[in-house]
């Protein structure tokens, strides 16, 4: 790419972001459409993974091709001062402010700060910030990836053996159907059954890798094959093309989230379309990633803070306006343009504060 920044990821993460607050909406007082729409936003977390999974392993995958390693204390520092700051802020709130809990419980303090929430994790009766799951999978990633990358350069495997890449993706395919068959299967006709979902097959570290692979995939030949990168900057609208059709598909498929093929297939099919949509967005040949909106870029780098913080804005909007009889549209208007307020507060408080420090940190280790 002739620039630092993927345009055309902005786009993306933008998508992402608006999925998700229409699919955790529909939780909340709501208009019809936002049923209809909001019912596939579960895969703003897929698209999330994928780029996440693209984006990091791009990053590691230059610094190995350029320098021969990873420098551990750079890429962690860096991951810290982007994380838990935003995500320390959040949980506070959670904690000492009930009013901003949109439900009633929270789970275990400790499980947010291992970042190990997503398991066990009992969303029908501690489901106040649920959300937090997707980033536990995330700092796991962010923690186990580089490690892993070490290995492989010290044995070889990473361009000798690098379809050893795609094994986490068969291996929560595979566990998929054994969570499938050994938990969800007996609870099909109880009162268990959402509850049991949610915990073994939805939000699991080994059964949601799928996306994050994907992602890796994307990173390793973008770096290190050249036939790969003439592919996609030569053939951007043919992924572009290609990658909506398979999210079609995806859809249709996934359209009852909760049946067989949807649990077992959908994750790998959604994570597959998406990284054909990331594939376009970073190909110099594809529309969506030549051009540069202010929009999009803006919610693009608004979208952590909003993700951690919508839930708990929306009700406390919907809380303190219920005796102004707003209709269900102006509601969510009036939601959505919380939610960015609170970003906008996060970035300027937050997250410009702690990018000084971090930068402040990198340039004296560099003295």
């Amino acid at each position: 790419m002739k620039h630092n920044r993927f345009n055309g990821l902005d786009h993306l993460r933008a998508v992402a972001i608006i999925l998700v607050l229409l699919y955790h909406y529909r939780a909340f007082k709501h208009p019809d459409w936002v049923e209809t729409i909001g019912r596939y936003g579960w895969t703003g977390v897929d698209l999330f993974f994928v780029l996440s999974g693209f984006l990091i392993s791009n990053q590691l995958f230059k610094e190995i091709h350029e320098d021969g390693t990873i420098r551990l204390k750079v890429f962690f520092t860096k991951r810290f001062f982007r994380i838990i700051p935003p995500f320390a802020f959040t949980l506070l709130l959670y904690l000492c402010f009930p009013f901003f809990r949109e439900r009633e419980a929270l789970p275990s303090l400790w499980k947010f700060l291992t970042f190990t929430q997503n398991y066990g994790l009992d969303v029908i009766n501690t489901g106040t910030f649920s959300h937090a799951w997707s980033l536990c999978i995330e700092e796991q990633f962010y923690l186990v990836l580089p490690y892993i990358l070490l290995l492989f350069i010290k044995t070889g495997w990473l361009t000798k053996r690098k379809y050893v890449l795609v094994v986490p993706l068969v291996i929560s395919l595979l566990l998929r159907i054994f969570s499938w068959n050994y938990f969800i299967v007996p609870a099909l006709d109880s009162d268990r059954f959402w509850k049991v979902w949610y915990m073994y097959i939805y939000y699991p570290t080994h059964t949601r890798l799928d996306s994050l692979t994907i992602g890796v995939w994307i990173g390793f030949l973008y770096n290190y094959s050249s036939a790969f990168k003439h592919i996609i900057h030569a053939n951007g609208l043919l992924f572009f093309f290609s990658g909506m059709g398979m999210l079609l598909l995806s859809f249709w498929m996934c359209y009852d989230q909760a049946s067989e093929i949807a649990s077992v297939l959908g994750f790998t099919c959604v994570g597959m379309a998406y990284g054909l949509l990331v594939i376009a967005a970073i190909s110099d040949s594809c529309f969506i990633s030549n051009k540069a909106f202010v929009g999009t870029r803006e919610l693009a780098d608004l979208s952590f803070a909003v993700y951690l913080s919508h839930k708990g804005i929306i009700h406390i909007i919907q809380s303190v306006t219920r005796p102004m009889n707003f209709s269900e549209n102006q509601l969510l208007v009036l939601c959505l343009i919380g939610c960015l307020a609170a970003g906008l507060l996060y970035r300027y408080a937050i997250e410009q504060p702690s990018a000084r420090v971090k930068n402040q940190l990198l340039n004296q280790n560099k003295r």
